[in-house]
């Protein structure tokens, strides 16, 4: 027998016997899965926006029934989908607040100074990567929107060199918190209406000289808000775990970064894949 014709037998007998031993693998080594995976992904919304703190929805669903992990991490899906979830399975749903993303920032382009012209990529981080962006506010957002582009729901506009977040949108996946480079967008409570809508820790003084519309550090706030305002040195801070709701806070805020919007209670409709 010719060598060509030895070799192509020797390879051809090698893929079978190798073919034969992965099916004989694939019969008797192989786990097979728990069908309650598949349906418990279906239930999910199908973001995969890793805001739950896995890969992904599938990934998500598995460690739901077979590691027991909680039902309601899924902040896009929301409480009816941790009810569906918890319902499926038999077990009880756990309590879950609707939180959406907020931007602490209000000094657009009619109150922030432009310390410089920037002519690079319109990102955000490739804007803070040069000498830390062109806003004169160190703290502020720079509107090149980053955050906008990573929103998988579209709520997030930029509106005169600044990032707005439509909260009858924002399915809180997050994914806008992590892409701001400056560390400006919080999920917060979505039925809370008063915020402080400033990130900057620096003296009055010096935050006057850059916006128009900062927090000076007067500490105004704190004396009405029972509480639910902090100082973080000369930054006033939402505590969210207590409520606010005196509107002279909003009134008496001579930075007029204290604002009040109405609150987001209705959850936007889940989106599917």
């Amino acid at each position: 027998m010719d060598p060509i014709t030895t070799s192509t037998l020797c390879i051809g007998g090698i893929g079978l016997a190798s073919a034969a031993a992965l099916a004989v693998a694939e019969k008797y080594l192989s786990v097979p899965q728990d069908p309650r995976i598949g349906q418990v992904t279906g239930m999910l919304p199908g973001v995969n926006c890793g805001g739950c703190g896995y890969a992904g929805c599938a990934d998500y669903a598995r460690a739901i029934v077979t590691d027991n992990a909680a039902c309601n991490l899924c902040a896009p899906g929301g409480p009816a989908c941790a009810q569906a979830i918890a319902s499926f399975l038999g077990r009880a749903a756990a309590a879950m607040e609707r939180r959406v993303a907020l931007v602490l920032c209000c000094g657009d382009d009619t109150e922030a100074v432009r310390r410089a012209a920037y002519n690079g990529i319109a990102d955000c981080a490739a804007a803070q990567a040069t000498a830390g962006g062109d806003k004169g506010c160190t703290y502020g957002c720079l509107g090149y929107g980053s955050c906008a582009r990573v929103c998988p729901v579209n709520a997030i506009r930029i509106e005169d060199g600044l990032a707005k977040i439509d909260k009858a949108l924002c399915i809180a996946c997050g994914k806008c918190v992590v892409a701001c480079p400056r560390k400006l967008i919080k999920l917060v409570p979505a039925a809370a209406e008063i915020h402080v809508l400033c990130s900057s820790k620096d003296k009055g003084p010096a935050v006057k000289k850059v916006c128009g519309t900062g927090c000076i550090g007067c500490r105004i706030c704190t004396k009405l808000a029972d509480g639910a305002i902090n100082m973080d040195g000369f930054l006033a801070v939402v505590d969210y775990t207590k409520p606010l709701t005196n509107e002279e806070t909003v009134a008496k805020c001579p930075g007029h970064c204290i604002r009040k919007d109405a609150p987001a209670s209705t959850p936007p409709p889940t989106p599917h894949s």
